[in-house]
Formats: C-alpha cells, sequence, structure tokens
C-alpha cells in the first residue's frame, strides 16, 4: 500500500522535490520519522486486533522500520515490516492441521493494511512532511 501527499500543497510538493534533490540526507531523516510513525500504528493495530494474553509477546516486538531507499521508480520509500517468524501467518492467514489433517482456515488479520490506512487517513504523514519542509526552509535556507 502506497501513502498518497494529498494534504500537500502544490509549492510543498515542488519543494519536496527539490528537497530530495538538494538534501537526501534530510529526506531520508523525514521518511525515517514517518516510518517510524507507521511501525507506531502498527503495534497499535497490532494489539487491538490480535488477543495478546497468551504468548510471549515476540510478534509485537517484531515491528521494524526498514531503510530508506529509491524505488525502480525513483522515489523515496521507507518500509515498515514485523520481522518475526510467523507474522506473515498472523498477516494473512494459515491453515489450521490437526493429526496431519486440515481441520479449517484461520483467516489474516492485515494488520499492516490496516495500519497503512489509518495513518494515511489520519493526516499525520502529511503534518509530518510539512513540518520537516518548514524546518528544513528555516535552517537549510532550502
Amino acid at each position: 500500500m502506497s501513502l498518497k501527499f494529498e494534504g500537500l500543497t502544490e509549492f510543498q510538493k515542488d519543494l519536496l522535490e527539490v528537497a530530495q534533490e538538494k538534501l537526501p540526507s534530510e529526506t531520508n531523516k523525514m521518511m525515517r520519522k514517518a516510518g517510524n510513525r507507521l511501525t507506531t500504528y502498527a503495534r497499535r493495530e497490532a494489539r487491538s486486533a490480535i488477543d495478546h494474553t497468551s504468548g510471549t509477546g515476540n510478534y509485537y516486538r517484531g515491528f521494524k522500520r526498514g531503510k530508506v531507499f529509491k524505488d525502480r521508480e525513483g522515489k523515496t520509500v521507507v518500509r515498515a515490516i514485523n520481522s518475526a517468524p510467523h507474522a506473515h501467518l498472523l498477516e494473512y492467514g494459515f491453515r489450521l492441521v490437526r493429526g496431519g489433517r486440515e481441520i479449517g482456515f484461520v483467516p489474516g488479520r492485515l494488520i499492516m493494511d490496516a495500519a497503512a490506512k489509518k495513518f494515511d487517513d489520519s493526516g499525520e504523514f502529511e503534518k509530518i512532511i510539512s513540518d520537516e519542509l518548514d524546518r528544513m526552509l528555516r535552517e537549510q535556507g532550502l
């Protein structure tokens, strides 16, 4: 799922493009900040969607922000992931097998999609971007 820049003005979008060219380290810092907030949303979503009274909590500790990188289209991207070995099972679902026989299917919770949607709808991404652009204008004279 990709996040949209709906709350930014045209000036801010142009400023963001200039910042990506002239100050790539500052742009990476801004994306890391947004990725950290997305992992916070993912943790909250997981806590509310999954019964966490049993187990050790490895799933909740597995939420991490990946490195900032440029994708094939040249866009700056950051990933929020869960590195727990069983995260994909909770995310997408799994077959329930007992005694070698399949007795059902446990549907996935799609936690990362829900967290990304909540983060996108909250407007916090646009707020982070605009605050960081304002800071770059003040400090760097962009």
